[in-house]
């Protein structure tokens, strides 16, 4: 990546996941140097997967030009073993279909990602959630960052594991504001 880069932070949030009656939702936090955006909304009736990828394509969506070089860090491995591994082209040479022969789950929202792979320059990179660096011993954050280095290459300091820690949580928060925000009176 040539230029400076827009880093992601994306997460997705479902209280009562499994249950047909549910509230859903997403966060992410935009960050360009020292300017960071946040958003989040939320969705009745969805799935934790649902919201991961419906926070990564708001974040996308958010953004005002083509051609930018983009870091997604996200704690969905769903999400991000999607596109780590490619699944998404074999889909497609699939007909939207698994290699189980199995109809997709959430074509729609991956009718919706997909595009954007051809706009910008996107490197995607998992995060374990849910690490709150207050809460943390040194210990459990040297763990931590080794894991994240096992997922992700040598390419980041340990301060630069921090930083995307601390932004992970941020969009955690923002994905909890996200079901805050949805009215539940009928529930």
């Amino acid at each position: 990546m040539a230029n400076k880069p827009v880093n992601i932070y994306t997460d997705g949030a479902c209280s009562g996941n499994q249950n047909e009656e549910n509230i859903g939702g997403w966060g992410a936090a935009l960050e360009y140097g020292s300017k960071v955006k946040e958003i989040f909304g939320g969705e009745l009736n969805t799935t934790n997967n649902r919201m991961e990828m419906t926070a990564l394509i708001s974040a996308a969506e958010a953004l005002k030009q083509e051609g930018l070089d983009i870091r997604v860090f996200c704690d969905s491995s769903y999400l991000m073993e999607c596109f780590r591994k490619k699944w998404y082209e074999k889909w497609l040479t699939n007909g939207w279909k698994t290699s189980k022969k199995d109809p997709v789950e959430n074509r729609d929202l991956w009718e919706k990602l997909l595009p954007w792979l051809g706009v910008h320059n996107i490197e995607f990179y998992r995060v374990k959630g849910h690490v709150s660096i207050a809460y943390s011993t040194e210990a459990a954050l040297k763990k931590h960052y080794a894991k994240f280095l096992e997922w992700n290459g040598p390419g980041f300091s340990y301060e630069d594991f921090l930083h995307i820690t601390e932004m992970n949580d941020l969009a955690d928060k923002l994905a909890n504001k996200g079901i805050d925000s949805q009215d539940i009176s009928h529930l």
